[in-house]
């Protein structure tokens, strides 16, 4: 009876939230049950398929990341926020007609791919079906990104949760079965069963989009868009490269094989992103509208919180890496733990980053934000280029943390000039010391992890200790995820 009651209270105490407190908290769970379904069926593929076979199907992913960005104009980014805010009330055929875009230089990529295709197949390495995969994954899926964006932007997320779901199980589950169904072609059954559902979904939207806006060229929203954007292609071509050059490099220069080791260890130290992108999800329009009603306090608080929350998550990933290593995949992967320490620091730095750039976002200093971001991803390149080279592929997970700090740092920059302008400074919004303790004690944690991987005792005290104080401490941690519904 008593577990009754308390379900009764808990169910009221929702029923009485605000519809945005409602909304972030069903996001937020719908992007971890997605990521996580991603994330949890890694052991069954690095099974079914051989480490070379697994590395291809990773390559696929990167070079979609990276052609994307020109094929979209990765109009779903930025941009797409801001048009919400300046063009709220004519949304619909805003989003037509920027999917219209998207659709024009996708299609001309595309032909100009198809002009010279044995070219193209070489430069990326990848058959033709698989490029043909690409633009056609890169045609649909962006009406369902704005879809998304507007459902989010207006917490709206009933629906949302159901596509998100969707996507997660249909994905994986027809992997499986294309690759038990042949004996040949398990590569091409990965990679063909992801993209059938991702462009399944995508026309739905991409219908329904068009339908609602009927505009497929507007000279006003076409104009926005690409001041807005070309200028930050860059950062976002920047960006991927940051994320996925690595895996490309050491597939080049080492084999494939290593590549799929190595994103197994990508994929394992990356679980706080689970988190961490869920909350960054919700953070931008919070971010907005709090720097729209130059309310900048409201921020200072919880971002703090939230830096340590995280710090805390990836801190544990390290901890526990060979153990979920050997949980993800089989013995010819355990290598990988060794790439766990860093990736996971990289984690909290990739979480830093867009603290300042969102203000960067707002102000529209898009030239300020390629500089950055394109001068990281150059010295990631280089740095990537000599170190693999000279120590092996885990070199390139301390390469990435290295640029991912730079990167922080260089938004950190230009936050602080922009807010400076504004007549406000860097310190109205962020708190740097515990910024850069919780810096400090990553970067230490990652290190002596590395001392100690070898004695399970000693990283199982840590990760023990660190869920005993985030226990302790629940309701602090509850407000700093919940920081949005709280104040939205």
């Amino acid at each position: 009876m008593h577990r009754i009651s308390l379900l009764r209270k808990a169910y009221k105490r929702y029923r009485e939230l605000p519809d945005p407190v409602k909304a972030s908290m069903w996001f937020m769970a719908a992007s971890i049950v997605s990521k996580g379904i991603s994330m949890f069926t890694t052991p069954i593929f690095t099974r079914l398929l051989t480490t070379e076979q697994y590395g291809i199907y990773s390559i696929y992913q990167s070079w979609y990341s990276i052609i994307a960005v020109f094929a979209t104009l990765n109009l779903g980014g930025g941009v797409y926020n801001n048009g919400l805010i300046r063009f709220g009330a004519d949304r619909a055929r805003m989003s037509s007609s920027l999917l219209g875009l998207s659709t024009t230089v996708t299609l001309l990529l595309l032909a100009l791919y198809m002009c010279a295709a044995d070219f193209w197949n070489d430069v990326f390495g990848m058959p033709a079906p698989f490029m043909v995969a690409i633009f056609l994954e890169a045609l649909f899926v962006p009406a369902y990104t704005f879809w998304s964006i507007e459902e989010r932007f207006d917490y709206r997320y009933r629906n949302l949760v159901l596509c998100t779901l969707l996507i997660a199980f249909a994905g994986p589950a027809l992997g499986v079965v294309g690759i038990i169904s042949t004996d040949v072609y398990k590569v091409e059954a990965r990679v063909f069963s992801f993209v059938f559902v991702q462009a399944a979904v995508g026309l739905v939207f991409y219908v329904r989009n068009f339908w609602r806006g009927r505009m497929f060229f507007s000279r006003r929203y076409w104009v926005f868009a690409l001041r807005f954007n070309l200028p930050l292609i860059p950062h976002y071509l920047s960006n991927m490269l940051l994320g996925q050059s690595d895996r490309i490099m050491i597939a080049r220069m080492i084999g494939s094989g290593q590549a799929a080791i190595y994103s197994v260890a990508y994929t394992v130290s990356t679980m706080m992103q689970l988190v961490t992108g869920a909350i960054n999800s919700s953070y931008i329009p919070f971010t907005y509208k709090a720097i729209k009603e130059n309310r900048l306090y409201r921020i200072k608080g919880s971002a703090t919180l939230l830096l340590a929350i995280v710090a805390m998550g990836c801190i544990a990933a390290m901890a526990l890496g060979p153990e979920i290593i050997f949980l993800f995949a089989s013995t010819d992967y355990y290598e990988a733990r060794w790439v766990v320490p860093p990736v996971s620091a990289s984690v909290f730095f990739t979480f830093v980053y867009p603290l300042f750039g969102n203000i960067e976002f707002y102000y529209e200093k898009t030239k300020m934000v390629m500089a950055a971001t394109t001068t990281a991803a150059a010295v990631n390149l280089v740095l990537n280029y000599f170190a693999i080279q000279m120590f092996g592929y885990i070199a390139a997970a301390y390469t990435t943390l290295l640029c991912y700090m730079l990167l922080a740092a260089a938004h950190c920059i230009n936050a602080h000039m922009i807010l400076k302008k504004m007549g406000m400074g860097i310190t109205d919004v962020y708190s740097f010391r515990p910024l850069l303790i919780l810096s400090g004690v990553v970067c230490g944690a990652m290190a002596l992890m590395l001392l100690v991987y070898d004695h399970a005792a000693i990283r199982y005290l840590i990760a023990v200790g660190i869920g005993a104080f985030a226990y302790r401490n629940r309701r602090k941690v509850l407000e700093g995820i919940g920081f949005i519904k709280n104040k939205g």
